[in-house]
């Protein structure tokens, strides 16, 4: 039988500590893929975007929010005392794309209400499955012990396929990582390859060892491109750059769009504008809106309904994340449509400044179309005061 040491371990043991390796020779875990820019504002540009959106508990007759019911204030306000809404939903999604699963316990008073919401640390969950598939959640806890909550008491926010991004693109990961440490060794070295310097004479192994220290401390670091002295008749040959260091920004660049591929995210919303035009980067933000969160947003929301409302509550409630927010940066297309759904009877004046967040005004309140209904009596036809 092959026995495995833990200082050589296979991919297997590696992965039950977080740590993917891959053919660049780097670690790829949570922690360091964070250090890679382009993985940060990914995950931050997701979590937080996701976060910010208001959810709120709404009535099916009238689809006013139900501001009544205990679910209300977890999704809107706050999920326990010590955490808001947005900052919980910010920490499960940075789980889910950390991790590929972010959970929550959901505790309630005596009459099966909800009344706070706890983060689980992913690592401490592990999801069972029944002969039928019904999934409960079995939870590590801190003293050793263990306890398992049925699926109704458990938020459960999952990447695609229970994945995180970051295992199933820890190649283009860890080439990042190892491409941005080439460069900086790279101009830790002046900027430039090294060069040779030839001595007239044979030189001893020793000789030798003392010419280069001196050399890397006059004209190495922070040295580099120091005036150099050269005596004993040694000249000093450079090394001409290779074409491939001289393309290395480029690779990082397909590196971040790599890294916006596996995360679903418009490279120009990593900054990554060498190919963004004034129309692209427009389009760039709606592609965002609609290919990026939006299966974030019905993940929040089909977690939020069926762990804070009631079987029987689903036909006359309903928890939805409003995306208006996201759109209001272009205020001449929010302005235009306004101007079409005031025109066509489907808002009135009062509900176009409650979304402006204005108060309302005395009369705001018909459908009337305001640019055909004057309000002032039809004139006269002067046809008919001939014909009397």
């Amino acid at each position: 039988m092959e026995e495995k040491s833990l200082a050589l371990p296979d991919d297997r043991l590696l992965g039950l500590f977080g740590v993917a390796p891959v053919a660049s020779g780097v670690s790829v875990s949570a922690t360091t893929a964070m250090r890679v820019p382009a993985v940060r504002r990914a995950v931050s540009l997701i979590a937080e975007s996701v976060a910010t959106l208001p959810f709120k508990v709404y009535r099916q007759e009238d689809r006013e929010a139900a501001k009544d019911h205990p679910a209300f204030a977890l999704v809107h306000d706050h999920a326990n005392d010590w955490t808001s809404a947005e900052a919980f939903r910010e920490q499960l999604t940075a789980d889910a794309l950390l991790r590929g699963h972010g959970f929550a316990q959901v505790a309630r008073n005596a009459d099966g209400r909800p009344v706070f919401m706890l983060r689980m640390d992913p690592g401490a969950v592990s999801i069972e499955h029944d002969d039928f598939g019904e999934p409960s959640y079995r939870i590590r806890l801190k003293d050793g012990g263990e306890h398992v909550l049925p699926f109704q008491d458990v938020l459960h926010i999952q990447a695609l396929g229970g994945v995180s991004p970051i295992t199933l693109a820890k190649e283009a990961i860890g080439l990042a990582i190892a491409a941005e440490a080439h460069m900086a060794g790279f101009f830790a070295n002046g900027g430039r390859p090294s060069g040779v310097i030839q001595h007239p004479n044979k030189l001893d192994a020793e000789g030798a060892k003392k010419i280069a220290s001196s050399w890397f401390r006059s004209h190495g670091g922070d040295q580099a491109g120091s005036t150099a002295i050269l005596d004993e008749g040694m000249t000093f040959h450079e090394i001409a750059m290779k074409l491939a260091d001289a393309e290395f920004s480029e690779v990082r660049r397909e590196q971040i769009r790599e890294i916006a591929r596996a995360f679903g995210v418009p490279p120009a919303s990593l900054f990554e504008m060498s190919r963004a035009t004034w129309s692209n980067y427009e389009q760039a933000q709606r592609e965002f809106l609609t290919g990026t969160l939006r299966p974030w947003i019905a993940r929040w929301q089909a977690a939020y309904s069926r762990c804070l409302l009631r079987p029987e509550e689903r036909a006359t409630r309903y928890i939805e994340c409003n995306v208006d927010d996201m759109l209001s940066v272009d205020h001449a297309a929010r302005a235009a449509a306004f101007g079409q759904y005031r025109s066509m009877g489907a808002m009135t004046a009062n509900e176009v400044r409650a979304r402006m967040n204005m108060p309302p005004i005395e009369g705001g309140d018909s459908l009337d179309n305001p640019y055909t209904s004057t309000g002032t009596t039809a004139p006269a036809n002067p046809a008919l005061d001939d014909d009397a």
